[in-house]
């Protein structure tokens, strides 16, 4: 299989929020590259076109949308 992503992942677990509308939903991210992510909701939610992605102990906040989705895991793209 032929590798698409511009920058390498690497997979993480850490607990994350993302928020939009001030709303905050809890997250998993589960892998991240400089260039996006992947996270995982406990539940299906509709989400706006772009939000913020948050991660509190990394000091960590990026504005991101999503790329793809399936049930509960969601592909983030980080936005300049």
């Amino acid at each position: 299989m032929i590798e698409k992503r511009a920058a390498q992942r690497y997979r993480v677990f850490k607990g994350g929020t993302i928020t939009f509308e001030n709303s905050g939903i809890a997250c998993t991210v589960r892998n991240m590259s400089a260039n996006g992510a992947a996270i995982e909701l406990d539940a299906t939610v509709a989400l706006p076109q772009s939000f913020t992605l948050a991660i509190a102990r990394d000091n960590f906040v990026r504005k991101c949308r999503a790329v793809w989705r399936s049930e509960r895991r969601i592909g983030l793209a980080f936005v300049q």
